[in-house]
Formats: structure tokens, sequence, C-alpha cells
């Protein structure tokens, strides 16, 4: 069994700055409120590789995996996927830049697997993710309209 998410969010700012400021990997810990620290590992032309790091757990764990991502400007999408797989047999993720009348409708794809002894099974892991890319995405609307001097 697999999971699946499809989460997206209007934000009223020019697609360039979404785009621009959502693909600056170095500067998630501060866009996103689950990272500590990102790191990036490797540049190939567009593609880069980092580490990201959470915020630690309420016991203490700081956990930190390292995934590649894709941009391509032209059509305002993002490929992306975990290297380090740490629970997951597989996390692929796609995000999506729309101009739409209403705003730009920025959209995230997660396909995913959990491995077996995993603490939670495929749906639950798709409820967390469904649930956090909700609270992520309104945090990233905030700061991105706030900056386009929209918000």
């Amino acid at each position: 069994m697999a999971g699946h998410t499809d989460n997206s969010i209007l934000i009223q700012a020019p697609i360039e700055d979404v785009w621009r400021m959502t693909n600056d990997v170095e500067s998630w810990p501060e866009l996103f409120s689950e990272y500590a620290k990102a790191e990036v590992l490797r540049r190939d032309g567009a593609t880069i590789r980092f580490r990201l790091t959470m915020h630690p757990d309420e016991q203490g764990n700081e956990w930190s995996w390292v995934s590649e991502r894709s941009p391509e400007v032209s059509t305002y999408t993002v490929r992306a996927h975990r290297v380090e797989r740490g629970w997951f047999k597989y996390m692929n993720l796609f995000w999506e830049f729309e101009e739409t009348p209403q705003g730009v409708r920025m959209r995230w794809v997660q396909d995913f697997e959990v491995m077996i002894g995993s603490p939670v099974d495929d749906q639950g892991m798709q409820r967390r993710l469904n649930a956090n890319s909700v609270v992520q995405m309104e945090r990233i609307k905030g700061i991105v309209e706030q900056a386009a001097g929209s918000g």
C-alpha cells in the first residue's frame, strides 16, 4: 500500500517571488517552521542535493535526511526525492506553481511508501503529511505575501 498527498494554496504575490522564495533551500529554516537547518551538499546545474534537519522532537531526536530537487523554471515545476529515505521505501515530491486570476496556486504532491517497522503506516503518514502541509503552506503564504507587499 502506498501513500499520496495533494495540497495547494493560493498566494497573492507575483509568481517570480513565490518561485524564488520557495526554491531558496538555504532559507528554508526561516520559511518552514519545522526545519532547524538546510545544508546544500552539491549543485549540478539546477539540481540541488541538500540535507534537512528538523527541530528536535519531544524526545530530543533531531531527524535529518538528504534530498535532491530539480526545479524547472520554464514550467514552474519541481521534482524531488529523498536520497536518504529514513522510514520511507521511497518518497517522491512534485511542486507546481500556476498563475491564476486569484493568485499563484502552489501545489505539493507527495507519493511515498513507508517501510515495515516504521512508527506509522502509510495512512498514518499520509494524515501527518496532509496536516503538516496545511500548516507549512499557510506559513509560507504569509511570509511570501508580506515580502511581496501584498499580505
